[in-house]
């Protein structure tokens, strides 16, 4: 099975080349993938790096531009470069073992009706994370995703993501490649989501191989309460495109949501001060350790909530946001 390997990149050079370090050293035959990166309009040395790479490897490495900002397109525009059979979608920050391709193709050997499929993404701490991170964020909110070394084939999404996802070129096509990153007007879609839930309905399975494995470099500004902030908030986005997408929602009941995600915030911002309190009583009169951190969570629920009353009034005041996220297919 021939694979394409594609990498959008945006001003990463330096993580990017542990990337494709990683990928020309693969346990697979050399004469059976490629590597396409795709640059979403990089300010760094990019190009550079990836012209010193295609000089010093056998691997076939393709460098292809695309000024559309956003890595939907520098996905999508990838893909239809691509010569592979499956093409497998990594990031520009992730540092592959080297048995993820001969791994990440089995589900697909073993059943046909496999779209598309991951394996485990592990992190890579640039630095020890707190405490805090590891109890909390040890999961999605990090892209970190393991569920053990076995080989699971299911009709659900097993938390497929586009840091460490194959997909049947065939299958990718039909459902219209990767939803919005990143639109016009800046909002974020739901990308991979999106994807995945085109590739469900059409009836395909999803699989994951805990023997492909990938790890994925983790910076210490990601290891703060501002990022979990940033990260739970974009979630808001993503899940008010994906809903609209669904349900077309009419303007009452999206002002209705609206109305229950800000009767949701008050009592949250409630629950914070009293955690908070709790918090300061057991450490400084009885200096109880560890202290109660969930309220992290709820501070970035917050942001979540207002995301969406944002995401929902931009739905109901401007008419192209609606279009754009019911549009189905994103390769053209």
């Amino acid at each position: 099975m021939f694979i394409s390997v594609i990498i959008p990149t945006y001003n990463r050079s330096r993580t990017l080349s542990y990337t494709i370090e990683s990928l020309v050293n693969q346990n697979y035959p050399v004469e059976k993938f490629e590597i396409i990166i795709s640059d979403n309009n990089s300010t760094d040395n990019t190009k550079d790096i990836v012209e010193e790479w295609i000089r010093k490897t056998e691997v076939k490495i393709k460098y292809i531009l695309e000024k559309r900002q956003g890595s939907h397109y520098a996905r999508n525009s990838a893909a239809k470069s691509a010569s592979g059979d499956l093409l497998y979608f990594t990031d520009d920050d992730t540092i592959a073992d080297k048995n993820l391709l001969s791994e990440i193709i089995k589900p697909f050997i073993i059943d046909d009706k496999v779209g598309t499929a991951t394996g485990r993404v592990l992190p890579k701490w640039e630095v020890e994370p707190p405490d805090w991170i590891l109890k909390l964020c040890y999961n999605g909110y990090l892209a970190i995703n393991d569920q053990g070394e076995g080989l699971k084939i299911e009709d659900y999404d097993l938390e497929v993501w586009s840091c460490h996802q194959a997909v049947r070129k065939d299958v990718f096509f039909k459902s219209g490649g990767f939803n919005p990153d990143i639109l016009i007007n800046k909002y974020i879609g739901d990308n991979e989501t999106g994807l995945n839930i085109k590739i469900k309905k059409s009836g395909y399975k999803f699989a994951y191989n805990g023997k492909s494995i990938t790890y994925h470099i983790i910076p210490p500004h990601r290891m703060t309460q501002k990022y979990l902030n940033f990260r739970i908030g974009n979630q808001g986005n993503c899940d008010s495109f994906t809903d609209y997408k669904e349900y077309a929602y009419n303007n009452y009941h999206l002002f209705n949501k609206i109305l229950i995600y800000l009767i949701k915030i008050i009592p949250l911002s409630m629950l914070i001060s009293l955690k908070i309190f709790k918090n300061l009583l057991k450490y400084f009169f009885f200096k109880t350790k560890p202290l109660n951190n969930t309220w992290r969570l709820d501070i970035a629920n917050i942001y979540y909530y207002f995301h969406r009353i944002k995401y929902d009034f931009g739905l109901i005041l401007s008419g192209k946001q609606r279009k754009e996220v019911l549009k189905d297919n994103w390769l053209e």
